[in-house]
């Protein structure tokens, strides 16, 4: 009897250490396999293990080496969308602390400004706003690095303002060779600089008089541009009423073009992070966003969450849903959120917006760069060619994938829902 107890302990015993040692081994063969997966994605060129906002930049990186190809450039040029995706950049270095990030804004500086203080391709008397935005670099690098030559092409930046030329009732036109024009385009290319500026580098009666002007900016565009029935604005206004695309009796372009007022978004939420706290005008921005919120939502697509090329006119022949504007809404609404200038609730409209541009114009590649499709390369009014901002003129823009007037403010936006 002893003894065969005694065999049936000892295979009692063998049939536990059995399995133990074979949960043992699931178990590691799952922590293996785990493993296995985050070095997989940890593995690829840009790893799929990071944030929507590393991912993305980490992927214009990998297209534009240097950061002064970011608008497509075949050599080193002072253009405006560069500034927005590095932009980005500064607040994912100040957020992860990775100095590639930070040489990749200091290398822009370092091309397009000479030793002087001469800004690369910069042509003063062009008098055209689009030239300020980059400015915004210039004053992050001056602020970390204090080197003269940004300086020197601040101020140069800044006498540009005191020179361009202006609507009668004081609105900046958008360049001295569109005359008597202002397009929205122009808030987000001049106010953010201009007010970024004037908080550092500008004290008392001056800095009082300049954010006044800021503000007076967007009275101004509420003012004339906007179609008090729908809430959208349009794209542009020539007070002089001479362009042919112009309406003979209002002087308003005749569409509502989506970047044109996703730029306007974008300029209202980046002025008042510079805009004094005690400024009146600060209510009257924050009462903007508000109606222009409202307007936008009303014509966000119910099914994808995006946004159409022309924004009232979804479901006619040759529309689409467009990656920039969509992603320049997104980020307007979900910064003015977090911020308290809308709502908590107006967040569901933002969160629907980027699962759309994710789920419809994000793809990601075998090395995990990550590319946002649909955008709208560009789209203006008058010029030569000349563009007459009919809707056909539009939708029949050239379309191409990971322009930084889609990326940059893409990156913005997941930077606010990150937060």
């Amino acid at each position: 009897m002893n003894f065969i107890n005694h065999n049936i302990r000892l295979l009692a015993l063998a049939a536990l250490g059995s399995g133990i040692f074979l949960a043992c081994a699931q178990t590691k063969s799952v922590t293996a396999s785990k493993s296995s997966t985050e070095a997989s994605k940890a593995g690829k060129i840009v790893p799929t293990n990071l944030k929507w906002s590393e991912r993305m930049l980490l992927s214009e990186m990998q297209r534009f080496p240097e950061s002064w190809m970011l608008d497509f450039s075949k050599s080193p040029k002072w253009t405006y969308p560069s500034a927005i995706v590095l932009d980005a950049a500064e607040q994912l270095y100040a957020k992860t602390g990775k100095k590639e990030y930070y040489n990749y804004i200091s290398e822009f500086g370092e091309k397009l400004i000479k030793e002087d203080g001469t800004i690369l391709t910069y042509d003063l008397e062009k008098y055209n706003i689009d030239m300020l935005n980059s400015g915004n670099v210039l004053l992050y690098l001056y602020e970390k690095e204090k080197k003269e030559k940004y300086l020197k092409a601040l101020q140069t930046l800044r006498s540009q303002i005191d020179g361009q030329p202006r609507t009668k009732e004081g609105s900046f036109w958008h360049k001295k060779i569109y005359p008597y024009q202002v397009w929205l385009d122009g808030l987000y290319m001049g106010m953010p600089f201009y007010t970024h500026y004037t908080k550092d580098f500008v004290k008392g009666a001056e800095a009082t008089k300049a954010y006044n002007d800021i503000v007076f900016q967007f009275d101004s565009v509420q003012k004339n541009l906007l179609d008090k029935k729908t809430g959208l604005l349009y794209h542009a206004w020539d007070e002089s009423k001479e362009q042919a695309w112009a309406n003979k009796e209002t002087g308003l372009s005749p569409n509502f073009w989506g970047r044109a007022m996703g730029w306007y978004g974008m300029a209202m939420v980046d002025v008042l992070d510079y805009l004094p706290e005690d400024h009146p005008g600060r209510a009257r921005l924050i009462s903007y966003i508000k109606s222009y919120t409202d307007a936008i939502i009303k014509v966000q697509d119910k099914d994808s969450g995006l946004w159409y090329q022309v924004l009232d006119k979804a479901g006619e022949k040759g529309n689409y849903t467009e990656a920039t504007a969509s992603a320049m809404f997104v980020y307007t609404i979900i910064k003015s959120v977090n911020n308290g200038y809308l709502p908590k609730s107006y967040k569901t409209y933002a969160k629907k917006g980027y699962d759309g541009i994710i789920k419809n114009l994000i793809t990601v590649d075998e090395n995990g760069v990550v590319n946002l499709n649909k955008c709208c390369a560009v789209a203006g009014l008058g010029g030569k060619p000349y563009r007459d901002g009919s809707y056909e003129y539009y939708i029949n823009e050239e379309v191409r994938s990971n322009d930084a007037k889609g990326t940059g403010p893409f990156i913005l936006a997941s930077l606010e829902f990150e937060k």
